[in-house]
């Protein structure tokens, strides 16, 4: 579970890498961290998704998706707001961090030894708001309010 939590924190860098300093290297570097929150969510939606399927439709994993949703939507539209008046992202970029998302954590449970104890760590993860935007992209989303604020 551990290296599933890890892997939220770092595929940003791994789609996304380091940019020059100017300017507009610096935008697009922060529409592909803030295009992580995306990815963020698809993390969250596949694995809530299959663990409710695959542990007995237990309906807490429905919940405990929803509660994300409703804790980050506003770091999501703060996302896309920041990602249009940079000028918006490459065509497909924001499908492409939800399938690595996606991708990356379909891979952590499939490595799983034990796939229950890995649902339930991964419940357990998205309940306490461990895998919140917040607590997983705190840098990218510091820039995006500063961003916003300066509006």
């Amino acid at each position: 579970m551990r290296k599933a939590l890890v892997l939220v924190a770092l595929w940003t860098g791994m789609l996304f890498p380091a940019a020059a300093q100017d300017d507009a290297a610096a935008d697009t570097q922060l529409i592909g961290e803030l295009m992580a929150f995306h990815g963020s969510q698809a993390i969250v939606n596949v694995m809530t998704t299959h663990c409710y399927e695959t542990t007995g439709l237990d309906v807490s994993y429905k919940s405990a998706a929803e509660n994300w949703y409703l804790r980050n939507i506003g770091f999501l539209d703060l996302a896309d707001r920041v990602i249009a008046r940079l000028g918006g992202g490459a065509e497909g970029q924001q499908r492409a961090a939800e399938t690595y998302g996606g991708t990356q954590i379909m891979t952590a449970y499939n490595q799983a030894g034990d796939k229950n104890s890995f649902c339930r760590a991964f419940l357990e993860q998205v309940d306490t708001g461990a895998l919140d935007i917040d607590q997983q992209l705190p840098g990218p989303l510091k820039r995006a309010q500063d961003i916003s604020a300066a509006s």
